[in-house]
């Protein structure tokens, strides 16, 4: 299929883009969906989604990305045939501790765990993960802190 974007798509420009980008793509995917496999296919359905509907005069390519990544990874989570299973062998755990500390951030809800990801490991502000998920800055807040405290909670039994 050809690319239908509202610009050309210049293909050195986007392997950079996808370079640059794809790690921290997969890693918010992981966070918000826990399976690798589908963290896979939200990442490249969010590229599609780039060679196919971006905006003209797009001044921050990644921030785009993240938003439409993040709205793929809702709608996935939304299908009634999907379940989220145990901590991926797949992820990097040295250690048993570390491994029972993954497995806690996996237990929170996918919007919980949305929020902690973007916040903490991608560095977007509140007002940010809002406008990337749809909901109230308010809200991102109050989803922080009830993830801050039943991670406190579990970590301290």
């Amino acid at each position: 299929m050809a690319p239908t974007s509202n610009r050309p798509v210049d293909r050195a420009s986007l392997e950079a883009l996808i370079t640059e980008n794809e790690n921290r793509l997969y890693r918010a995917s992981l966070a918000i969906l826990g399976d690798p496999q589908e963290a896979e296919d939200a990442v490249q359905d969010a590229f599609v989604k780039y060679l196919e509907k971006t905006p003209k005069n797009l001044e921050a390519p990644a921030a785009w990305l993240m938003r439409v990544l993040v709205n793929g990874c809702k709608s996935r989570l939304r299908l009634a045939w999907r379940q989220v299973g145990e901590l991926p062998d797949t992820l990097p755990a040295p250690s048993p501790e570390e491994k029972e500390e993954l497995s806690e951030l996996w237990s929170l809800p996918p919007e919980e765990r949305a929020a902690i990801h973007l916040f903490y490991y991608e560095g977007y502000s509140t007002g940010e993960i809002a406008a990337m998920t749809g909901v109230a800055p308010g809200t991102v807040r109050s989803r922080l802190s009830r993830a801050r405290e039943r991670l406190r909670k579990l970590l301290s039994e």
